[in-house]
């Protein structure tokens, strides 16, 4: 469970970077986020990250999602087979089944409860917590 605080940067400039790494990893990634508007933003970043270079995705309930790499959805239900998952607009939610990596990414309008899931994830087996934060241009492991 990687908790992710932007303090600097939105949702849409991370993602990209966070997607990159687990396409390099042979995974999938479902990104979940309520707010309709920060997904089609998400998906213009993954799809113009400049050059030739682009990150191919799609949003669930158009179709064809088990084909997609990378699946923007509101809800946590993996139709493309993610394993991995990002919550992108700082709301927890738990899938139906556990994710093998969850990117939590919070704001300063959501850390409270950042805070609070922090808290309740701590005893729970088998989940190891990380905390990341901008600094300087670059992300930190803090804590």
């Amino acid at each position: 469970m990687l908790f992710y605080q932007l303090s600097r940067d939105p949702a849409e400039a991370v993602l990209p970077l966070i997607a990159r790494k687990t396409l390099a990893e042979g995974r999938r990634l479902l990104v979940v986020s309520a707010d309709a508007p920060q997904r089609d933003r998400i998906s213009r970043a993954l799809w113009s990250l400049g050059g030739e270079t682009f990150l191919a995705n799609g949003h669930a309930g158009e179709g064809q999602e088990d084909r997609q790499p990378i699946l923007l959805s509101e809800v946590p239900r993996p139709a493309n087979r993610a394993t991995y998952l990002a919550l992108a607009d700082g709301v927890w939610r738990e899938g139906e089944q556990p994710f093998a990596r969850t990117f939590y990414l919070f704001d300063d309008a959501t850390v409270q409860e950042a805070r609070r899931v922090w808290r309740d994830l701590r005893g729970r087996q088998g989940i190891e917590q990380e905390y990341w934060k901008q600094e300087g241009g670059r992300w930190v492991k803090a804590g």
